[in-house]
């Protein structure tokens, strides 16, 4: 395939081609086939999709990143467009107990490949000392007095069936910031359907409580489980609800 350059022009458009591809991409980001904030595909991918060189597409990328309408980091590129994702997500927000945006707030996610907590790996069905894709999420208040701290641990047939999170295996070292408030969403449109069951119980001998959370798919197989510990609650609450697979 030829590369391009930017003196390159598309012989049908009389102008650049990498340019007639920012617009197309653009206009996809636009119509929400990639939603904002959704991680772009990879160089190689997008060339195929548009049947252009890698040079083209890496072009055309760098002319939205100049114009502000993707951003690039250590992960990849996604699209910056303002205004809410165009799929407006159907489930509760990950991980549990994630703030809100609140002005001020302070929070920090990580994740990484390792052997889940004790209690999450007979959860999830994961043989003894077998590592697993484990979520942190650390936030405080704005005042510093509210904590929150969760831990999530996903299980194998999460990460197979659910091509977001499986992507994550090979950059979970725990040191960059993972994004995943839309997990619940990417496993509704991999055609699973959630239902969430959460334990409200007391610490002992703290103000705390602990929110404990398993969810698993149609078939009853768990995709993951959370353990958030937050500001104490009296007594015990035990709630469930399903969220249906994305048409």
């Amino acid at each position: 395939m030829a590369r391009t350059t930017p003196h390159d022009h598309s012989p049908t458009e009389g102008e650049p081609l990498y340019r007639r591809i920012a617009a197309e991409l653009l206009g996809e980001l636009r119509d929400g086939t990639i939603p904002p904030g959704e991680r772009l595909p990879g160089e190689r991918q997008l060339a195929e999709h548009f049947e252009v060189s890698r040079e083209t597409v890496r072009q055309a990328l760098q002319v939205l990143r100049r114009d502000g309408l993707v951003a690039t980091d250590r992960r990849g590129s996604h699209a910056t467009l303002p205004g809410p994702p165009v799929e407006t997500p159907a489930s509760s927000g990950f991980p549990l107990g994630a703030w809100c945006a609140e002005r001020g707030a302070l929070t920090r996610a990580t994740v990484t490949w390792e052997t889940p907590p004790p209690g999450h790996a007979e959860a999830l069905g994961v043989a003894p000392a077998r590592p697993t894709l484990v979520h942190r999420y650390w936030s405080a208040s704005a005042d510093g007095r509210e904590l929150r701290a969760a831990v999530t641990s996903f299980s194998a047939v999460a990460l197979t069936e659910v091509e977001e999170l499986g992507r994550y295996r090979d950059r979970a070292d725990g040191t960059g910031a993972a994004e995943l408030r839309r997990a619940y969403d990417w496993m509704r449109r991999a055609g699973l359907t959630l239902h969430h069951r959460d334990t409200i119980t007391p610490v002992a001998g703290t103000p705390s409580v602990r929110v404990t959370r398993r969810v698993h798919d149609q078939y009853t197989r768990p995709l993951e489980i959370t353990e958030l510990v937050m500001d104490a609650q009296k007594d015990v609450l035990v709630y469930e609800f399903t969220v249906p697979a994305a048409v």
